[in-house]
């Protein structure tokens, strides 16, 4: 994990959150870093720097699918701790794209492919996953698809 520079980063913010004594910012980025460490053992070589974002791109989905699952069970306190520990991990994604952005390509992509029922919704979010890679929130371009092609 020594060449890649997205973990290069995580592990020199971590040393300044460590001198810095910022708890919450030192275990989320010791999280993310285990995560990529155990990413590289599944893959038995060094991470390249789109796999990186992919394995970020996951840890900061089921930090979302936490929060869901708080907001449920009314735990507001590990809420706001699961929506700071999100901020710090998602610095390190692109920018993501806005719903109206994902609108405006996913209608782009949908004249592009001729899709126009519910069966070409596996083409038209291969295409925007493809185009938008870590750029966009699969959830959300499933749902925004759906809407255009009548299968919500």
């Amino acid at each position: 994990m020594a060449g890649n520079i997205i973990a290069q980063k995580i592990q020199e913010d971590l040393k300044n959150a460590v001198k810095g004594q910022d708890k919450p910012r030192v275990s989320t980025l010791r999280m993310v870093l285990n995560a990529l460490r155990n990413a590289e053992l599944e893959e038995r070589e060094e991470l390249s720097d789109e796999k990186e974002l992919a394995v970020i791109a996951g840890y900061a989905r089921r930090i979302k699918e936490s929060i869901e699952e708080f907001r449920k069970a009314a735990r507001e306190d590990l809420v706001s701790k699961e929506n700071a520990e999100l901020a710090i991990v998602l610095s390190y994604l692109p920018e993501q794209m806005s719903d109206d952005d994902i609108r405006r390509e996913a209608a782009r992509v949908i004249a592009d492919l001729g899709a126009a029922a519910p069966r070409d919704m596996g083409r038209v979010m291969g295409e925007m996953m493809k185009r938008f890679k870590g750029k966009v929130d699969g959830a959300a371009v499933n749902r925004i698809v759906s809407e255009f092609l009548g299968k919500a």
